[in-house]
């Protein structure tokens, strides 16, 4: 069966805090970080994009197996914060990985759902000889400065080693739910996302959350109940929480996976970092409930059953995401404005 072989992730170790951000901006700072459920954000360091972010979520996820990365035979980026508009991510973390070349290697764009796109499309390609594929959500988030949006927007990838032999947790099933709502877009000149506000909630989200999520448990024959963990997109730290509940799942299955009160939304290595954080502390023969959502609109919905081998990969991984979450540096907001500055020539 096909499974999750190896997994990692990489979280930048700056933070910053959101009332920082909105100090700077002459807003309300008493209640934003609370109003959000957010309370710190992962930054990228001035060094880093995408791509070395997904590099070092590589590296960590070959690290504890000491997996030959040579073994890959396709990988997939998903990303809205690609270094390029025109030149693939995807072959120049490979390039760096030192993956062979006779490679399928494909960038993907579906705003926070890009990396769990690749999850589904790579599954199908696993066979005697594609034995491994590699699927990657990698993003330093992109956002207007003062706007509604710097508070979250946060930086980190997660990278899935996928197989059919020696899994960590197996892929029972999956599905997807997408329709064309324009919550969040960015035209291709302009350097920075737009929002539609209020409407990025009921018509965008939670619809398509809420869509895949049933969709998928009416196809498994299954009830939240059934499962020990689930995991949602999470764009701040009271949307995921308000879908949990819609669905009948319980504050205490969320609970591991909820990540975005830490580091924030790093876009499509949301949902993924979750499931990390859920398979880092999950024990063997548990179902893992997981959707994720992409503004434009869509939704990825998945259910995961770990098996014995998880407990000693947990053993070995000394980068789990709590601990990188725990190594930080906080720094100040004047910091993030001059890269913001320099990066873009604003």
């Amino acid at each position: 069966m096909t499974g999750i072989v190896s997994y990692g992730t990489y979280i930048p170790k700056y933070r910053i805090k959101p009332s920082q951000i909105a100090h700077a901006w002459g807003k309300e700072t008493n209640e934003v970080e609370k109003a959000l459920g957010v309370f710190e954000k992962a930054v990228a360091s001035v060094d880093e994009d995408a791509v070395t972010l997904a590099v070092e979520a590589t590296l960590n996820a070959a690290m504890p197996l000491n997996f030959d990365l040579t073994k890959i035979g396709a990988i997939t980026v998903g990303s809205e914060s690609h270094p390029y508009a025109v030149k693939p991510t995807a072959t120049t973390v490979a390039g760096i990985l030192g993956l062979p070349e006779n490679l399928l290697a494909v960038d993907l764009e579906f705003a926070c759902k890009a990396g769990t796109s690749g999850i589904q499309l790579l599954s199908g390609l696993i066979n005697k000889d594609t034995k491994y594929v590699l699927a990657i959500g990698s993003d330093v988030a992109q956002s207007k400065p003062s706007d509604v949006l710097e508070y979250t927007a946060g930086s980190a990838a997660a990278s899935f080693i996928l197989g059919n032999k020696d899994t960590l947790a197996n892929i029972l099933d999956f599905t997807s739910y997408s329709s064309d709502t324009p919550d969040f877009w960015r035209r291709d000149t302009e350097k920075f996302p737009s929002h539609g506000g209020r409407f990025t909630g009921d018509p965008a989200y939670f619809n398509h959350v809420i869509s895949a999520s049933n969709l998928l448990l009416e196809k498994a024959k299954l009830k939240p109940a059934d499962f020990e963990f689930a995991v949602f997109h999470m764009p701040n730290g009271k949307f995921p929480k308000e879908a949990a509940k819609r669905l009948g799942f319980k504050d205490e299955q969320l609970k591991p996976g909820f990540i975005v009160s830490q580091i924030g939304n790093p876009y499509s290595a949301s949902s993924m970092i979750g499931l990390a954080a859920t398979l880092d502390i999950a024990n063997p023969k548990q179902k893992i409930f997981m959707c994720s959502y992409g503004s434009g609109a869509g939704s990825d919905s998945f259910i995961f059953e770990t098996t014995p081998l998880l407990k000693q990969f947990q053993k070995k991984n000394s980068k789990n995401v709590q601990s990188q979450i725990q190594n930080k540096q906080m720094i100040d907001y004047s910091l993030v404005a001059r890269n913001i500055i320099n990066k873009y020539r604003i």
